[in-house]
């Protein structure tokens, strides 16, 4: 089965399903990627709620977890997001 075929077959609403493949098409081997919700919405034509909606979608199912980066003088940078590979059963 593909790397995708928990996530198709799951209750996630399609904006978290397509959030999901734009943060793993960005993420690094250890599925960690910082693209800026702006960017993302952006990107995949949706607006920043709807990002942040689906964002959270994904962190109440546990295939996502965001961490707050912060700049050197203390300022908010885009968030941390690790991917968490879906469990296949």
């Amino acid at each position: 089965m593909g790397y995708f075929s928990s996530l198709y077959s799951s209750e996630l609403p399609h904006r978290a399903r397509a959030v999901y493949m734009y943060l793993h098409d960005r993420a690094d081997k250890d599925g960690k990627c910082y693209p800026a919700i702006g960017t993302i919405a952006r990107e995949l034509k949706l607006s920043r709620s709807t990002v942040k909606r689906a964002i959270a979608d994904l962190e109440k199912s546990g295939r996502l977890r965001k961490e707050q980066r912060w700049r050197e003088n203390g300022g908010k940078s885009s968030n941390l997001y690790y991917l968490v590979q879906p469990n296949s059963g």
